[in-house]
Formats: structure tokens, C-alpha cells, sequence
């Protein structure tokens, strides 16, 4: 779907960003120290820039600086570092967006989609068509060719999660926290209930139970 830089030091992450965001349908590039990261924003064409800030040879405020000097791609900026003057910084050299280590996959995945989307390179999910059934994220409403199906809210964002993430295992506990947020006094069984009432009220045979880990929207079974 689009093109994304990874410039981060910590081999270990830097894998890791770029595993799940080509599971996620991207492609990725790596760079692990300033200069390098740099090197390749000259050299190659791509739509987002996940940028750390503690890096070697150039910081990534460095890095951040010099490429707005010629390039308005959309930075990400990615730090241990939850002081304000560090994020000030950040956005004083215009960074677009910021998030702070350790962070969820499913959480920068989101942040991602939601600057490609501001720049054009992703469009909104607003609707998706499963056999004769048509569910519309934007209105909350669900048909097929009985009518109108009894969807609940919830259950339609959940569905729209996991076909936005489709292929990619979410956990219980990744659900909770992007639907419910991280304090909702809620158990994590409750999302089998949601994801059953999907399936039997969509007759819906593609969201795979990935045993002891959680569930994946696969577009074809």
C-alpha cells in the first residue's frame, strides 16, 4: 500500500517495525543510523518515514531538519525519550506525528495508517462487501439480501479492526485496548462472545481463532 522508511538503530525493533508493517501490506526500507537514513531519503521515493530519535552519526532531530528543508513526507517520530522539551523539539522541526517506546505494533500501525490516509496514500475503510452482505462502518448498518442485519456498534468496529488489520493476528488484549481503551473494566474472554455473535449473525467464516493468541480477518477461506 505505500512505501515506508525505517530509521532505527535497535536491529531487534527495526525488524520488528518492518515485519508487521509488511504484513500490513507495505513495503519498508531500513536504515539504522542517521546518515544512512538520510542517504536513502534522497535516493528512493517513499511515503512515510518512521523516524527514531537517539541514533547514531545524526540524531533524528537532525535527520527530521534536514529533510524538511526539501521534503514534506510525513515523519513519524519514535523515541524513548517522554520529556516535553524533546517533543517540542520534535514538532518545532515538524514532525507529524509522535510516539513514545515501548509502544504496541497495533497502536503504530494505527498512527501509520492514519498519516497516509491525511496524505492520501490510504483510504478511509468505509465499507466492505462479504458475499450478498454489505457493512457500512461509516452509518453503523449492516445488510443482506433479507435486509437489515442487528449489528451492534461494537461489533462493527471490531469488525472493521480485524478486516483493517486482516491477515495480522490481533491478541484479546490488543482488541480491548483499541476499542475499549486500557482502564475499561472488561475481561478479555468478552471478546470471544463479540466475535462469535459476528460470526453467527454475518455467517461470517473468516475471522480464523489463532489458538492462545488471538484472531485474524483472512479475505479468503
Amino acid at each position: 500500500m505505500a512505501d515506508l522508511l525505517i530509521v532505527e538503530d535497535d536491529t531487534a525493533t527495526n525488524e520488528a517495525i518492518c515485519e508487521y508493517m509488511k504484513s500490513a501490506g507495505h513495503t519498508t526500507l531500513s536504515a539504522f543510523d542517521g546518515e544512512q537514513g538520510l542517504q536513502i531519503a534522497r535516493e528512493k521515493s517513499v511515503d512515510l518515514v518512521i523516524l527514531d530519535i537517539m541514533l547514531p552519526k545524526r540524531t533524528g532531530l537532525e535527520v527530521l531538519k534536514e529533510l524538511r528543508q526539501k521534503s514534506s513526507v510525513p515523519v513519524l517520530m519514535l523515541t524513548a525519550l517522554d520529556d516535553e522539551p524533546t517533543q517540542a523539539a520534535s514538532f518545532d522541526e515538524e514532525v507529524d506525528d509522535y510516539i513514545t517506546k515501548p509502544f504496541s505494533m497495533l497502536l503504530l500501525g494505527k498512527r501509520v495508517a492514519a498519516l497516509l490516509r491525511r496524505c492520501g496514500k490510504s483510504p478511509e475503510l468505509n465499507q466492505i462487501q462479504i458475499g450478498d452482505i454489505t457493512v457500512d462502518f461509516g452509518g453503523y448498518i449492516a445488510s443482506g439480501q433479507n435486509g437489515p442485519i442487528d449489528l451492534t456498534p461494537k461489533e462493527i468496529d471490531l469488525l472493521k479492526l480485524l478486516v483493517e488489520h486482516k491477515g495480522l493476528v490481533l491478541t484479546r488484549s490488543q482488541i480491548l485496548d483499541e476499542l475499549w481503551g486500557y482502564d475499561y473494566p472488561i475481561i478479555d474472554r468478552t471478546i470471544d462472545t463479540y466475535i462469535k455473535n459476528l460470526r453467527k449473525k454475518l455467517g461470517l467464516d473468516r475471522i480464523v481463532t489463532v489458538k492462545g493468541v488471538g484472531y485474524k480477518y483472512e479475505e479468503q477461506l
